[in-house]
């Protein structure tokens, strides 16, 4: 009796182990089986299958709402749906990172809530906004010395410490004046964004190294574009110092007067656009 039993019990637990195998060994072969599907799509159209998919969307507070709606033009410029999904990716980018001021500067909501928008604008476009290689966003008032290179900086990305580290006032001018295509905030983000797609491979990341590469080598192979964007005063010169800077300088650019560099450099310009997935807020 107590055989029989015993094997009773042996087979239900066998059947339960059994199940959950075959469970797990399935959901293995569908994620596998989207992979497939995702990048077969990518490789035709250049951009994600999806890109907003939340179990549930995060809120600004109401004093955090005001300052992303009376100071930070692009969230105004977005469909209702879309600022839904910016708001909750600005509070998640928050949330997700360490806030440090220095030379006696208190980190307010303002500060938070710009610095986290400018990052949430240039990967609104990707899946994975959260730039994994930025794990504290330093604060300075205003210009501040940098060890690394024993000179004054306004801003500066350390990929080995994780830490973008910004002039407070130099960041806030980047906005205040918005036809120079010089944004302090931009440009440092677009450094950081760079790199990362660099040591990631998730799809965002993938398509924003292989365009850059493309683009790369459309400018190697195209004398007469090289010539006329070395000859362009709509680029400026600090962005041929190398291919970390160029790609910068043209995002401040693409982002703060998109018209004109639409009309310029159409080539680079969609390029830049494939890059960033940006099909939104009228780029």
């Amino acid at each position: 009796m107590l055989t029989i039993l015993f094997i009773e019990k042996y087979t239900v637990g066998s059947k339960i182990i059994l199940a959950i195998f075959f469970a797990i060994l399935l959901y293995m072969l569908l994620q596998f089986a989207v992979k497939l599907l995702e990048m077969g799509y990518v490789l035709k159209y250049k951009k994600p299958f999806f890109v907003h998919f939340y179990t549930f969307l995060r809120k600004l507070n109401p004093q955090q709402k005001f300052i992303l709606k009376s100071q930070f033009a692009f969230y105004n410029k977005l469909s209702e749906k879309d600022k839904t999904y910016f708001e909750h990716r600005v509070a998640s980018f928050i949330n997700d990172k360490d806030f440090i001021g220095r030379n006696d500067i208190a980190i307010s909501d303002e500060m938070k809530v710009l610095i986290a928008a400018t990052s949430v604008m240039l990967t609104f476009g990707f899946r994975d906004f959260y730039i994994g290689l930025i794990h504290k966003i330093v604060v300075y008032p205003e210009k501040f010395y940098s060890k690394t290179n024993q000179n004054y900086h306004k801003g500066e990305f350390n990929p080995k410490l994780k830490t973008l580290v910004i002039s407070w006032a130099d960041f806030k001018l980047g906005f205040q004046t918005t036809k120079d295509n010089i944004n302090l905030g931009i440009h440092e983000f677009v450094h950081a964004i760079h790199l990362n797609s660099l040591n990631e491979r998730d799809i965002s990341s993938t398509i924003f190294s292989d365009t850059f590469k493309e683009l790369t080598e459309t400018l190697a192979n195209n004398e007469v574009l090289r010539n006329q964007l070395a000859e362009s005063h709509y680029i400026r010169k600090y962005a041929f110092t190398n291919q970390f800077e160029f790609l910068a300088v043209i995002i401040e650019s693409f982002i703060e007067t998109p018209l004109e560099f639409k009309l310029q450099f159409p080539e680079i310009y969609f390029k830049i656009r494939q890059m960033l997935n940006f099909n939104f807020a009228g780029y």
